[in-house]
């Protein structure tokens, strides 16, 4: 609940949860993400301590070869100096690949973590996520803004690790070599976080900004580019409508990344000059101890070099906080979705389900959708109001019948009168709002959903097919059938002989959504996938309802000999098709109104009556 109330006051005014308190928030969620790659960390640190001592020591090495070598004379010590400066590149450029495979090794993993959750925990979020979230800008989530905040942990954090312990060792060696230089170097300290502090918010802004007109865009593609989508675009012949509303967003997105490039380029700008004016200090006054002799011609040259090291490293760590702002929306964007808690999951002391035998009992049954705030996220919904109404009407009222063992029962009745809806509160893609449904006995809140699942198949109206092959889109169902189970499926579901004659058989690609299969055969590979699972109950919606009159009286006969000894839930539309059930139960506007045989529903000469006499007088002679 009170995650609920931190998402609805995030939804209703975003400022009132965006500042410093919650980027302290981020930044500790952050570390949590880190903390399994402390062992890397602390190399990568080990690294970047030792790559910062091998690169405080070149001007001391030039500071000898002025104050010593040349003046001596030595030329024994001016190769020896030179050779060393070769050794230190060398060490260096070890250390760096060190100290980047140490950081590839953390951003890389840190991305695959971060995916793999997103993708684990968007997959179990309910249906109604999915019916109002934009696949674009969930795509764009687990992409654009994970790669973002990756780049923030290995860039961001790393530079800051790394120019922290630089700056830490140069100040060191300069403070040993020249007290005085070093303090002044350090006066235009605070000019470097004027402008980092001025610019770094309106950064943020814009890169949030950013990210949701890139999710925006993508939406465009995802929605336009799918088979369905290009149909329609191509039926209209909306060509250059869509070319300008993809133009209108992509320039949106154009204009966001020029603005978000000058910002940052004034930010450059300013920290170079505040360096720009540190080091002519230094130059000035540095240059003045060398003439009246207070420091000698190598500790000045040193110091040149020192001065250099030391505001990149300040320039780069005055940047660092403006980069830490922008990533902690990358951040917040991930978080915001792994935060979104699932409605449906199982109960602590879930039970698994025995041996299923198929009892289905609805007792006093109520439902309606969950309000907006409490199923989406408004950030994914385009369009989306955070005002929108919350409250929705019943679904479903007091549904109560019992489908016992083996039984056949059929729910018809008016569109929209809650058929398919019933049907899926039994294996809990809803979840009732009041009374009880128990399979077996048990209420389905306390099985395990795994089980509970893995008794139910399902067949709906539309199948959805992946984009891979016939035989791995029939093993999504059983992952270890045998090549013999197969074929037995597809026998049964009357798909075998068309598989059987395409030139790559069961290996064929079914293309996206099975859009190189026809409707009747997709749903003959729908049908034998759920044959497959061998599941103790069955849900047919319209199971046969793209296939032609001689098809379908094959299918009508495999799913007879499939249903035997089975608990079937069959949704009809057309009601010629489940004369003999063994219970026919009629819904309207949510509510049971009839329940009984088809003749005696018939006689009845009630709503089911109704429908048959009407649908028998459409029906050519």
């Amino acid at each position: 609940m009170q995650m609920h109330q931190t998402l609805m006051s995030f939804r209703r005014d975003p400022d009132e949860v965006r500042g410093k308190g919650f980027e302290r928030a981020m930044l500790r969620r952050v570390m949590v993400l880190i903390r399994p790659y402390r062992k890397l960390l602390i190399g990568f640190v080990m690294m970047a301590v030792a790559t910062s001592a091998v690169g405080a020591l070149p001007p001391l090495l030039f500071r000898a070869l002025l104050d010593d070598a040349v003046p001596d004379g030595d030329k024994t010590l001016v190769v020896g100096l030179a050779l060393g400066a070769v050794a230190l590149a060398l060490l260096s450029a070890a250390l760096g690949l060190l100290q980047r495979w140490y950081s590839a090794r953390i951003g890389e993993g840190l991305i695959f973590d971060m995916r793999v959750k997103l993708f684990d925990h968007v997959q179990r979020l309910p249906i109604s996520f999915f019916t109002r979230t934009q696949t674009g800008a969930l795509i764009s989530r687990l992409n654009n803004d994970v790669i973002g905040a990756q780049q923030a942990v290995t860039n961001t954090l790393g530079n800051v690790v790394s120019n922290t312990i630089m700056l830490g060792v140069t100040l060191s060696v300069m403070l040993a070599l020249e007290w005085r230089l070093t303090i002044l170097t350090l006066l235009v300290l605070p000019a470097f976080i004027i402008p980092a502090r001025r610019i770094g918010r309106r950064l943020q802004v814009a890169a949030r900004e950013s990210m949701q007109l890139n999710a925006s865009m993508n939406n465009t593609v995802s929605e336009r580019f799918n088979v369905a989508g290009a149909l329609v675009v191509k039926l209209f012949g909306q060509h250059n409508r869509e070319r300008d509303l993809f133009s209108d967003r992509a320039g949106r997105v154009r204009d966001i990344g020029i603005r978000t490039a000058m910002y940052q380029r004034v930010l450059f700008a300013a920290l170079a000059l505040v360096a720009a004016v540190g080091t002519a200090v230094v130059y000035g006054l540095g240059g003045t101890f060398a003439i009246d002799d207070v420091i000698s011609i190598g500790t000045y040259a040193a110091f040149v070099i020192y001065v250099a090291q030391i505001y990149q490293p300040l320039t780069q760590l005055s940047q660092a906080r403006v980069d830490v702002m922008t990533a902690l929306v990358a951040f917040e964007r991930v978080f915001e979705v792994l935060d979104f808690p699932p409605l449906i999951e199982d109960r602590p002391g879930a039970i698994d389900l025995p041996t299923p035998k198929g009892r289905i009992e609805f007792d006093h049954v109520w439902f309606k959708h969950p309000p907006a705030a409490l199923s989406s996220i408004a950030s994914l919904e385009e369009g989306a109001s955070p005002n929108e109404e919350t409250e929705n009407s019943w679904i479903l009222r007091d549904i109560s019948f019992t489908v016992e063992p083996g039984e056949l029962v059929a729910l018809v009745g008016p569109s929209g009168a809650g058929k398919t809806t019933t049907a899926l509160l039994v294996p809990r893609i809803h979840d009732i709002s009041q009374g009880a449904l128990r399979f077996d006995g048990t209420d389905v809140r306390d099985l395990t959903l795994e089980s509970l699942r893995g008794a139910v198949g399902m067949v709906m109206q539309d199948p959805h097919l992946f984009h891979e092959s016939i035989a791995d889109n029939l093993r999504y169902a059983k992952p270890d059938a045998t090549d013999v189970e197969l074929v037995a499926a597809c026998r049964a579901a009357r798909i075998h002989d068309l598989i059987a004659m395409l030139p790559d058989g069961y290996d064929t690609f079914v293309g996206e959504r099975g859009y190189r299969m026809s409707g009747g055969e997709k749903q003959r590979l729908a049908i034998a996938r759920v044959l497959l699972s061998d599941p103790a109950v069955m849900i047919l919606d319209e199971a046969t309802s793209h296939l032609d009159s001689e098809s379908e009286l094959a299918i009508q006969r495999a799913l007879a000999a499939a249903l035997k000894g089975r608990t079937a839930l069959v949704i009809a539309h057309r009601l010629s098709t489940i004369v003999a059930a063994d219970r026919i139960v009629v819904l309207d506007e949510g509510r049971v109104i009839e329940e009984g045989k088809h003749e005696e529903l018939l006689n009845a000469g009630g709503m089911y009556s109704e429908l048959y006499r009407t649908q028998l007088a459409a029906e050519p002679a």
